[in-house]
């Protein structure tokens, strides 16, 4: 139909001017000149020249995607100079010429050789000339025309995005916009309703709604809630040829959160909790966590803790922890079991950040009950002050009690206690206590002069558990006795002129006193009694602890006393009163009238006196001398050498022991103790002879005490029998063969080694021929009798 419709144009055009067309041809071709028309081209803007012609159509219309076996017929080309001979060409240019559209040129008939789509092009422009075969030249201008593809609904609705992200608080009205999707069909918007498009909701209800036309989706239920459900995903269609049946369609996803808003308080698990503390937990000690649960999220489930009531309020705290948003229970002061061992707290938690649209909904707060146990732990003893000061005076006897500290344990067990004091603390031991009851006394006497204060450190320690101690510190302070006499501040140098006159002050001396009265220091001046009425000196107390030495006579005289010496008393006001007395050395000295000292002729001394510095040095003289003695004698004793036993090494005798002391005989009751061999604690076990070394060192046997009560010579012969036959005694005695003896000696032998070898008896009554000597020794083994004694 449409075929049909642009032909019939085509042609009744062609027919209408078919004769100002021809007349237009011939008119051109006499007179060659153009009408001139001025207008705007719609590419360039030049000025266009337009001949007239004697051929004309109209607009051509096309319709897209052509899917028939034929090519598509666009048109009919005819100029009325065509006589239908085949002289004339038809030439087709511009917008797809010779690809999209094809011309006959023999008859001028256009046919589209593709399918066409009007949303890549709808509009096509070409231009069309005929030409003579024969001659090349044009019978008619170039001329241009339109080819215009008619829309057919071949594109469905596109969204912009293929998902959409939106948000929404919770507990949003109804009707409260979310988003607004768009749409966008690419047909042809003015030609039917294939453009035309109804947005529709396929999934998310009854949550939301879209509206038809805007695409703006809107929440659909009222208090939505974040806790209940977060997301949401709606499916989104839009729908051309305004929603009827036959439209093309598209889709979209739209995921929506709901955000949070703080429409929940917080809410403790359960009513009670339960923690223990120990009692020795320091303040600031964290004892346990409890936490309130809030469904809100990020600052609208942010809690504070806080107690609001409990006797327990005054020993914990709590804190916030913001990382978790828990309640950290700690100790606040310190715990002590025997004095409570139960604690209850009302713990409260609150929305920092409370929405006033939604405080209808209730308090956004909780509580909980908090019940704190304090455990019982050994604790160290306690004493009952912080520290003890104790005043003592200086003059107290050794052993005296001077104060007492006093610990107990503070558990209910309530362990015995015993004291002691650091010895660091009292390096001198000056004082003690009494382990038990912690008395202290004094073991040393005290000085105040000397030490002032004493710091020490008294321990108190569980006697069931050592390890449970503490320390205190004790002061001690001294306080003064009057037990230091006064004396002269200094030396004095006085002299008195041999042209003084009676009454002359020569001499203010002062005093003072290691002491130091509460009352201060009073000092009183006055003459021994022995020289209560001087003839030459006099003193005068002048009532401010000074005094003055006055001149009883006019002139003194050098060559018959050149020095006086004035004994002083010097008291104190303090009780017991103390003085001293103090010798003041007066020269006698050459002077002139102005008083002024020219010459003495001796050196002032104080009593008592003491060694001249020439005595000394004449002492130490006298020591230097005789410690050079000493060291002198003692080199030359080290230089002394000892006569050798054996004078030359070519003696062929044996070693020979000469002895040339042989003791004082009876009289002589130094030179050897007979109750050493009564005694065996005085006997040398372990000493080897000198003069013979034994190849083998034994152990020397201990054999039972016969020593008490028995006959020296019975001792001796038993000694020797058992040292004889004990092998492992080491050879104390031993046989020695000498070649050479000298002359023989009238006494022969005194060995005993031999002893046990003879037959019988030795006879030793020659020991009576050897001088009073030997009298004893003769008495002793000089016979029978002797033997049976």
């Amino acid at each position: 139909m449409m075929r049909t419709y642009s032909l019939t144009v085509l042609l009744w055009g062609c027919m209408l001017h078919a004769v100002p067309m021809m007349l237009s041809l011939k008119r051109t071709s006499k007179n060659l000149h153009t009408e001139r028309i001025t207008g705007l081209s719609e590419n360039d803007g030049k000025t266009l020249h337009r001949t007239k012609r004697g051929w004309m159509w109209n607009q051509f219309f096309l319709l897209e995607e052509y899917t028939g076996p034929d090519t598509q017929y666009v048109g009919k080309l005819h100029t009325d100079q065509d006589k239908g001979d085949g002289n004339l060409k038809y030439i087709l240019t511009g917008d797809g010429a010779g690809s999209l559209f094809i011309i006959d040129e023999n008859t001028g008939d256009i046919h589209a050789a593709k399918k066409l789509d009007r949303e890549e092009k709808s509009l096509y422009v070409l231009r069309a000339k005929a030409i003579d075969r024969k001659t090349g030249r044009q019978v008619e201008p170039e001329s241009e025309f339109i080819i215009k593809i008619h829309d057919i609904n071949d594109n469905e609705p596109k969204f912009t995005k293929d998902m959409y992200t939106a948000s929404i608080p919770e507990m949003s009205g109804v009707g409260t916009s979310v988003i607004q999707v768009t749409a966008t069909d690419a047909d042809d918007a003015n030609y039917g309703n294939s453009a035309k498009i109804v947005y529709s909701i396929l999934q998310g209800q009854p949550y939301f709604s879209v509206d038809p036309e805007t695409g703006i989706i809107k929440t659909a239920l009222p208090d939505m809630s974040r806790e209940n459900r977060e997301q949401y995903q709606v499916v989104i269609q839009a729908k051309d040829m305004g929603g009827q049946m036959g439209g093309l369609s598209g889709t979209t996803t739209v995921n929506i959160t709901l955000t949070d808003v703080n429409d929940n308080p917080p809410r403790f698990p359960q009513s009670t909790y339960q923690f223990s503390s120990p009692e020795s937990a320091p303040p600031g000690t964290p004892l346990g966590r409890i936490k309130a649960y809030d469904p809100d999220v990020g600052e609208n489930a942010e809690t504070e803790y806080s107690i609001s009531s409990g006797d327990g309020s005054d020993m914990f705290d709590i804190i916030t922890d913001k990382d978790t948003q828990e309640g950290i229970i700690t100790v606040k002061k310190q715990l002590d079991f025997e004095n409570k061992m139960l604690y209850t707290l009302r713990v409260e938690a609150t929305n920092t950040h409370p929405d006033p649209r939604f405080l209808q909904l209730g308090p956004f707060k909780d509580t909980a009950l908090v019940k704190i146990s304090v455990e019982d732990i050994d604790e160290p003893p306690v004493f009952s002050r912080t520290y003890y000061l104790i005043e003592v005076d200086e003059d107290v006897k050794e052993g005296s009690i001077i104060g007492q500290v006093v610990a107990q344990d503070p558990d209910i067990t309530k362990n015995a206690i015993k004291y002691s004091v650091d010895r660091h603390t009292d390096l001198d031991r000056i004082f003690n206590i009494y382990s038990g009851n912690g008395s202290l006394f004094i073991s040393k006497p005290l000085d105040r002069e000397e030490t002032p204060w004493h710091n020490i450190t008294v321990i108190a320690t569980e006697i069931n558990n050592p390890k449970q101690s503490s320390q205190i510190s004790v002061f001690i302070r001294i306080l003064d006795i009057n037990d230091h006499a006064p004396e002269f501040a200094k030396y004095y140098e006085t002299f008195v002129c041999e042209n003084a006159k009676a009454g002359q002050l020569i001499q203010t001396v002062s005093a003072v006193d290691k002491d130091e009265p509460a009352r201060g220091h009073k000092f009183f001046f006055e003459l021994v009694p022995e020289f209560a009425v001087h003839p030459n000196f006099s003193i005068v107390d002048n009532k401010d602890n000074t005094a003055g030495v006055m001149t009883r006579r006019n002139g003194y005289s050098r060559s018959k006393m050149s020095t006086y010496l004035l004994p002083i008393i010097i008291f104190d006001n303090d009780y017991p009163i103390q003085s001293s007395t103090g010798t003041l050395t007066i020269r006698v000295c050459a002077c002139d009238s102005r008083g002024n000292m020219q010459s003495c002729n001796a050196e002032a001394l104080l009593l008592p006196a003491g060694l001249s510095t020439g005595a000394l040095i004449a002492i130490l003289l006298c020591i230097l001398i005789l410690l050079v003695l000493v060291v002198l004698f003692a080199a030359l004793k080290r230089q002394q050498k000892k006569e050798p036993l054996i004078i030359s090494k070519d003696d062929v005798r044996d070693n020979i022991v000469t002895y040339n002391d042989e003791g004082g005989g009876e009289e002589d009751t130094q030179a050897f103790d007979i109750g050493t061999l009564r005694n065996p604690e005085a006997r040398e076990e372990s000493k080897m002879r000198r003069d013979v070394i034994p190849d083998t060192i034994f152990q020397i046997r201990r054999t039972a005490p016969i020593w008490e009560n028995i006959d020296v010579q019975d001792f001796i012969h038993r000694r020797l029998k058992e040292n004889d036959l004990d092998p492992s005694a080491p050879p104390y005695d031993s046989l020695a063969t000498y070649a050479y003896e000298g002359n023989d000696s009238i006494a022969n032998s005194l060995s005993s080694l031999e002893s046990l070898t003879t037959d019988g008896n030795q006879d030793y009554d020659y020991l009576s021929d050897w001088g009073p000597r030997f009298k004893k020794l003769a008495d002793m083994y000089g016979g029978e009798e002797s033997d049976r004694d």
